[in-house]
């Protein structure tokens, strides 16, 4: 699965779908779209606030293009968490997991110490490979027959 497909996959084909599969190129293709475009808003905040002039600075506050940037992101930002999850469930499933595991690396962020060490551990789990073939959450993504039986 390249860029373009996975990014598609995601946004528009499994927005909230929490069951099935995720391969992790699917998966890290969407990471890299995510961080690109939170990139570019870092851009254009950063030229937005470049734009304030000096008379408005003495003034205090934020310019107009900076808050624009702001209610953007964060509307882009909500728009992106319900796919963000969904994905990460899936993959949770491709290593035939519960996706409830991820609630728990969620509660774990708020404990100090086991954060971080949650957080590798979810990381890990991302970047191995998923299980061959069917497992109880669905056929293999990266199966050729989409996990139709070769002989029936």
């Amino acid at each position: 699965m390249g860029f373009g497909e996975a990014v598609c996959t995601v946004l528009k084909d499994k927005y909230a779908t929490f069951s099935g599969r995720a391969s992790r190129s699917e998966f890290w293709w969407f990471q890299l779209f995510y961080v690109l475009c939170c990139l570019a808003f870092g851009v254009l905040l950063f030229l937005a606030g470049a734009m304030q002039m000096p008379a408005e600075s003495a003034q205090g506050g934020f310019p107009l293009p900076v808050i624009a940037v702001f209610i953007i992101a964060g509307i882009l930002g909500l728009a992106a968490l319900v796919p963000m999850i969904a994905l990460q469930v899936r993959r949770l499933h491709d290593r035939n997991m519960s996706g409830w595991w991820y609630l728990g690396v969620f509660v774990a962020g708020f404990i100090p110490f086991l954060n971080f060490a949650a957080s590798i551990a979810l990381v890990v789990i991302d970047v191995l490979k998923g299980t061959d073939g069917p497992n109880k959450y669905g056929p293999d993504p990266l199966s050729p027959y989409g996990g139709a039986e070769v002989f029936a």
